[in-house]
Parts: structure tokens; sequence; C-alpha cells
């Protein structure tokens, strides 16, 4: 009996455990999933509702049930003269006062809707939105890509308005609005096509350069003697702490003379600069941890510095470079000041450009979660690729080497 009871008082003990668990994805999953919904809806849907509603019924349903079915159908077709799924008959019944003034109206010697049975006036209202959807006059859809060709290719127009539109319409502006979405969105200068190609180029260099540079840098202050290396290593712990905000217009001008301002290269070498101390910190904890006795025999068989670098250095620290990829891909990815600093909005990256989405008038607004949901994509991404290492890395700065 007690090994019956000594299990089940372990899985009643790892139920808190699960449950935290839970709870705690739930907190990071939430946002996203409503964040992801939210993009697929289109602009009157998101200002209506929020988007744990996106599968309920139209607007009005209810409504449109408890006044209407019984004499006109569920489906609005019951009476062929009055067909409400009709769209010339519901065009005369735009406004919830226009089918307001029906309901006295008289039908075969009957009073079309008894005062004591009529709905109220924001009843009268949902019902006319639902009639619309029947009719088709109102053609919303859901899930709809919308917004994102609207963001991707920089489109602010009226509510309810949206590039599609624009191109079925024949509203073209050569040069901005060609028809041609891809092209538009790598084109067109508002467009977030040309600015994650931008993010892209920005993003992978600033981030190859200090990995590369820290890897052979935490080698050097793990594995070699030489005069000054402990205090060196110091400054550079010291300088985590220094706000890259100072160095901001002191670089400006250095860049001004050598006319590099407006060039990826400036943001990479601001990156790597900025980046390479918490690099180097990192990778030599977790490289001066490695067991001594492998670097100690690989010397014995007559490999040289290089070789125990590149052979057992590196690849043993996968995990804390990968980790490190992570932390510096993602610090790059969502970076706004150095890059609106040094490329401004010439060279615009995502977060600039999402930054812009949104005008002066508060136009734009509802293309925030799709250009927020596209800005995410590429980090997921990298995220989900490196994550069975991230555990590993994140541990390599507390190794003692």
């Amino acid at each position: 009996m007690s090994r019956p009871l000594s299990g089940l008082n372990r899985f009643l003990g790892r139920i808190p455990v699960h449950l935290a668990v839970i709870l705690m994805c739930l907190v990071w999953l939430l946002p996203t999933l409503g964040l992801f919904v939210t993009s697929l809806r289109q602009f009157a849907d998101v200002n209506e509702t929020g988007w744990w509603m996106a599968t309920a019924p139209p607007k009005g349903t209810s409504d449109y049930q408890l006044f209407c079915s019984s004499c006109h159908g569920t489906d609005g077709k019951k009476i062929p003269e009055t067909d409400l799924s009709d769209p010339e008959v519901i065009s005369k019944l735009r406004r919830s006062y226009h089918l307001a003034a029906t309901f006295a109206n008289e039908y075969d010697g009957r009073v079309h809707v008894p005062e004591a049975d009529r709905p109220n006036e924001r009843q009268a209202a949902d019902i006319v939105a639902y009639l619309k959807r029947i009719s088709g006059l109102d053609t919303r859809e859901f899930p709809t890509l919308g917004n994102y060709v609207d963001a991707l290719t920089g489109f602010i127009g009226t509510p309810g308005d949206t590039y599609l539109k624009a191109v079925e319409r024949e509203d073209f502006i050569p040069g901005e609005r060609t028809g041609d979405v891809l092209k538009d969105a790598l084109t067109t200068q508002r467009g977030m096509g040309r600015a994650f190609i931008n993010s892209l180029l920005v993003a992978v260099p600033s981030t190859i350069l200090p990995i590369v540079l820290a890897s052979f840098a935490a080698y050097a202050f793990a594995w070699l003697d030489f005069r000054g290396r402990n205090v060196l290593f110091a400054i550079l712990v010291g300088l985590q702490v220094v706000p890259l905000q100072m160095a901001l217009i002191p670089i400006f001008r250095i860049y001004t003379q050598l006319n590099l301002n407006g060039t990826f290269l400036a943001v990479w070498l601001f990156h790597t600069g900025f980046g390479m101390p918490y690099a180097i910190y990192l990778l030599r904890n977790f490289i001066g941890g490695l067991p001594r006795d492998l670097f100690e025999s690989i010397y014995l068989d007559g490999a040289s510095h290089w070789t125990a670098f590149t052979k057992l250095a590196i690849p043993l620290a996968t995990p804390a470079i990968a980790s490190l990829g992570i932390f510096q891909f993602l610090w790059v990815w969502n970076d706004l000041l150095i890059a609106l600093v040094f490329l401004g909005g010439t060279t615009p990256v995502l977060t600039y450009r999402i930054s812009n989405l949104v005008t002066s008038l508060g136009a734009g607004w509802h293309l925030l979660t799709a250009a927020a949901f596209i800005s995410m994509l590429l980090p997921l991404i990298v995220f989900f690729a490196l994550q069975r290492f991230f555990v590993r890395g994140m541990l390599a700065g507390a190794v003692k080497g």
C-alpha cells in the first residue's frame, strides 16, 4: 500500500507545478493568439468587437431571429415580394430609421410590426447590419489577408478601403500602386516588404560579426596567458553597463567625417561594438568552463591554438553561441533608435515603418496587428530553430571559468 500512496503523493505534488506551467504558457500565448486573430479581421470587425468574437455569428443575428425570422424566415427569403437577401431591397434600408419607418406600414390590412413588438433603436441598427451581411452589401470576410497586403504595400486609405479594392476599381498610382502586390511591397517607399529586406540586411551581419569576433576573444581570455588579461576582462564586464545612448553623438560625428552615415556598415559597426562586451563575457565563461584535460590532451598531440579553437572549443560552445545568436538577433531586429539615427527614413527598417503606419490623424491603426505579426515572424523562426540550445546557453554565463 505504501507504493501506491507514494505514487499518488508524487502525482498530487506535481499538480501545482503543472498548473503554474500551463498558466505561464497561457500568459505568453494568449496575446500572440489575439494579435494573430486580429490581424486576420477586417477594419469594421476590429472596430466593433474583440478578437475572441471572430467566429461568433454576425452582429444582429439574435435580434433578427427574435423580431423578423417568424415572418421572413431564417434566410430572409420566405416572402418573395420582400426578399431580404436581395441587395436592391436592402439598399433602401441602409439606416435604422429607414427600417423603423416600415414598421407602421400596412401589408394586407395588417400593420407590419405592431408597436408593442418593435425593436428599439439599437436593435434596429443591429438588424440592419445583419441584413447587409445576408444580402451581400456588407462583404466582410474572416479570415482575410487584406491587412497583410495593406501593411506590406503601405496602403492607408479611408476606413474600410483596402489595397485590393483600390486595384479592383483600377485606382493605380505609377510607382506606388501597380496592381502587383509583390512589386509594390518591395519598391513602394511606405511598404513593409522593402523595410523587411532592410531589417534583414541590418540584423544578419550585426548578429554574425560580434559572435565571430567574440569567439576569438573569448578563447583568448579563457586559454591564452598574456599580460593584463584579467584587467582587460574586467574592463569588458564593466562596459556592459555603459548605455549606448552616450555614444550616439560622438560616433555620429565620427561617421560624418568618414561619410558612413546612411550606410549599413555604420549600423553593423555600432551593433558589433556594443554587442561584443556581453558576447565575450558569455562565451568566455562557457569556453573557460570546459574540461581542462581536453585542451591539455589536444595540445600534447601537437595541435595549435587554431586547431583547438576550431575543432574543440567552437563545437563544444555551440549552445552558448546559439543562445547568444538569439539575444543579439532579437536586439538588433527590434531596434529603432540606432537604425533611425544612422539610416533614417531613406533606408527604413521594420520598426521605423511600423511606427509610421499610423498617421497623425489616426488612420491606419488597424494595420498595426498585421505589421506586428510580420515583424514577429522571423524572430519566432530563429527562436524555435535554436530553442534546443537556449536553456543550456542561458546557463553559460553562470559557469565559473
